[in-house]
């Protein structure tokens, strides 16, 4: 199957929802009155508010049927016939706690068929640097895989690919295309050179050709607090290759069709996600061991 992505990355106004909102509704009917080819359109994180909020959090958190009523009156006048999908970051109030979260929406000119597809809450918080995240939104419990008119995917936003197990929890169970959304301040300056961005490179890179999976990346733009976000959002193919990218900190949209059925080439040639399933079994009593023996130490 062919799935026509986009991934867009714009800097979003600190704390100001209803404006955030225009603007990804602004894109939404670029695409449509240009008529960019597209099934599913990538936002960044946090791109209704903005990243560095601290105790803004809870002023800009909305539930998820607030952002999806929200954009569907804003999508409705000027909707295409066939249904969008799209993937946005958003601070989340979900049950008395606040998240940072990912939602993928399908959007469409009947009312009544817009709908949440998934909601995906930040499974790891950085908290060191400049990083204060546990200090203002609770954790998510879950790296889900989820069916889409595509075929199966999982989101994942940021922190959580630097912990090379949500991508191998997510591979396990299934899913072919993650999308990853991301606000990642520019940290390592070397020249023209960028540390972090060469990493979050390598790190899709690896992800995508180590489980053999289509990575769609969206990352923020913009300076926030004096931390400028880079941006540079791209499309990977299951072989570890960059297919598209984006300019570094800079507003840009980017396009890409992704094949489906390159995944399981992908898998042949590379079988490393058999290998890991293979030998799941025996993988997850060694984790048991390890939870035991950390448990056992805590309690002393």
């Amino acid at each position: 199957m062919k799935i026509r992505v986009v991934a867009v990355q714009f800097k979003p106004r600190k704390g100001d929802v209803e404006h955030n909102l225009d603007r990804v509704a602004g894109v939404l009917r670029q695409i449509v009155e240009e008529d960019v080819p597209a099934d599913v359109v990538v936002f960044p994180e946090t791109i209704t508010s903005g990243y560095f909020l601290e105790g803004g959090v809870r002023e800009a958190a909305r539930t998820r049927e607030q952002i999806l009523e929200a954009l569907v009156k804003r999508y409705l006048p000027f909707a295409r016939p066939e249904p969008l999908d799209v993937v946005l970051g958003s601070y989340e109030v979900w049950h008395g706690k606040y998240y940072n979260s990912a939602l993928y929406l399908t959007l469409s000119a009947q009312p009544e068929s817009c709908r949440i597809v998934h909601i995906h809450r930040k499974f790891f918080l950085p908290t060191y640097g400049v990083f204060q995240e546990k200090r203002f939104v609770a954790r998510g419990r879950n790296i889900e895989v989820f069916p889409t008119r595509f075929g199966p995917a999982t989101v994942l936003i940021c922190e959580d690919v630097w912990h090379s197990i949500t991508g191998a929890v997510a591979a396990l169970k299934g899913a072919e295309v993650f999308y990853v959304i991301a606000a990642s301040p520019g940290r390592g300056f070397h020249g023209e050179n960028v540390g972090n961005v060469m990493k979050w490179q390598q790190l899709l890179c690896n992800m995508a050709e180590e489980h053999g999976v289509w990575v769609v990346n969206a990352g923020l733009v913009g300076f926030e607090g004096g931390k400028g976000f880079v941006g540079q959002s791209m499309v990977v193919n299951p072989f570890g290759q960059v297919v598209v990218s984006a300019p570094l900190m800079k507003e840009a949209m980017i396009t890409a069709t992704i094949d489906t059925e390159e995944i399981a080439i992908a898998r042949a040639n590379a079988p490393l996600l058999a290998d890991l399933e293979a030998g799941l079994a025996d993988l997850l009593i060694e984790m048991q061991e390890i939870a035991a023996e950390q448990h056992a130490r805590d309690r002393q």
